[in-house]
């Protein structure tokens, strides 16, 4: 069998396969896989710049690291709109209805466009007071904002893309979003290091001594990434546009309606706020890593940047499990979806196990390839052999939190996740890094990892998430019919 035969076999799109019927275990490997493979592409965004800047300057790998959380902050509060119309494509599909699924998304796209402009604007303005709120030190500080305000500048980018992957995810093709996420990776990581150090030619005489690219630093990794993202939404836009694959967007669906926002505020909302307390927690934990030297800093960096690609599959399977929630509630098959959730738990717990063994026996060498700083390594070692044993529990986490958005309770998904990092991690941060400086940060993931699976398991059993809502779901005036199968919690 050939590569090309091997991708075909590995990666089906939705004509392939049907999530409503048949077995569980093929359709969510299909519908997972190359979600997989985007979410490797796009934490490669965030790996080449922490090599590239851990090559450049600690000071420029200590920004960074307070730098992220706060991306993630600003697209977590408008990502719930991604999520809304994600939720909302899947179970119009699911009902065996089209017109109200590109209408969805057509408003969802929207919407979106507004938020992120929004959002922007208040990032540019507000990094350089958050950051010192937070505690950033004043040779990191300026790096920071730096970064964050080329990166809020072109949020309308960046979120644009998320967007286009969520619908098209609901719609069941995951495989256009990482065809195209990966063109866009390729050009990033190709431009990142020309950007953040300048190139200057050398050779071929009547060119010698010009600056091709002048040396930006960590403001160069943040204009490389809004770059090859907005060239990515512009593909994503006329994929959907075409609607050829996927769930098709309309220019005559998209004025804003505003009788419609009420239902995506309704499933969106609970999702912002699940990844407003994630990006929240992480700021909140660099508060107390921000009391130490950066060297620690750098390691809580390189350790979290660690952890996204391990979780790669949890986060995979978690979005497949939302969508076939998604089109089982809408096709009214609520138990076909708590078998897609059961199956997804317990794979990851042992994929994730494992893969967190393999951290633990290989955590020096691992840190060892992001930094040159030996102090830097030996407290990232620390840190990823603290949490490593406890990476399968953040499977199941995801698995339940992943079914309960795709049956539109999201707001139960966001209960957990507040109460996992908010009222769990951070509380046991504050109060072990005392007696036990930085591990007591460490001790904190790994706790919460455990007690989060736990809280998931307990109320997914509950079986509250069959319930619908279909007290709110009239049509706009005007509008094609739009109802919403499951919505609300």
């Amino acid at each position: 069998m050939g590569i090309r035969g091997t991708a075909r076999s590995l990666f089906r799109g939705p004509e392939e396969f049907d999530l409503t019927s048949g077995s569980i275990g093929k359709p969510l490997f299909f519908l997972s896989l190359p979600i997989v493979v985007t979410n490797l592409f796009q934490t490669a965004y965030n790996l080449a710049d922490t090599f590239w800047l851990g090559q450049y300057s600690t000071d420029a790998l200590a920004a960074i690291s307070f730098a992220f959380p706060m991306v993630f902050l600003l697209i977590s509060f408008g990502m719930g709109i991604s999520v809304a119309g994600s939720v909302l494509v899947a179970q119009f599909t699911g009902a065996g209805e089209p017109r109200k699924a590109e209408y969805a998304a057509s408003q969802t796209v929207t919407f979106a466009a507004i938020v992120s402009v929004v959002l922007g604007v208040v990032g540019y303005f507000g990094v350089d007071t958050f950051l010192g709120l937070i505690g950033a030190s004043d040779t990191v500080l300026p790096l920071a904002v730096s970064y964050l305000e080329v990166i809020s500048l072109g949020l309308l980018f960046m979120f644009g893309f998320f967007v286009f992957v969520a619908l098209m995810r609901g719609y069941g093709d995951t495989i256009t979003p990482m065809l195209v996420m990966f063109g866009s990776v390729a050009l990033n990581i190709v431009i990142d290091p020309f950007l953040i150090f300048g190139w200057t030619v050398v050779e071929n005489a009547p060119l010698v001594g010009t600056v091709a690219f002048p040396e930006l630093g960590i403001q160069g990794a943040a204009i490389a990434t809004v770059f090859s993202r907005g060239l990515g939404l512009i593909v994503g836009l006329a994929i959907m546009f075409r609607g050829n694959r996927g769930v098709q967007i309309h220019l005559r669906d998209m004025a804003p309606d505003f009788s419609y926002l009420p239902r995506l505020v309704r499933i969106g909302l609970p999702a912002s706020l699940e990844g407003g307390g994630r990006a929240l927690s992480m700021n909140l934990l660099l508060v107390i890593v921000a009391f130490f030297p950066d060297t620690v800093v750098a390691a809580y960096g390189i350790g979290t940047r660690v952890f996204s690609v391990i979780f790669l599959p949890a986060i995979a399977v978690a979005r497949g499990v939302e969508t076939m929630t998604g089109q089982n509630m809408g096709a009214d098959k609520p138990d076909r979806a708590a078998s897609a959730a059961k199956l997804a738990a317990s794979v990851l717990f042992g994929v994730l196990t494992a893969a967190g063994i393999l951290v633990w026996f290989t955590a020096a060498p691992i840190a060892d390839l992001f930094t040159t700083d030996p102090a830097v390594v030996g407290i990232t070692e620390q840190f990823l052999r603290y949490v490593a044993l406890t990476f399968g529990f953040i499977g199941i986490t995801r698995a339940y939190t992943g079914s309960f958005r795709g049956a539109g309770k999201t707001l139960t998904a966001a209960v957990i996740s507040v109460a996992t990092l908010g009222v769990i991690r951070f509380p046991i941060a504050w109060v072990a890094s005392g007696p036990l400086a930085e591990a007591g940060i460490w001790v904190a993931f790994a706790i919460s990892n455990v007690a989060g699976a736990v809280i998931a398991f307990l109320w997914y059993r509950r079986g509250s998430w069959r319930e619908k809502d279909l007290t709110n779901s009239q049509p706009p005036q005007e509008k094609p019919r739009i109802e919403t199968p499951a919505d609300g919690d």
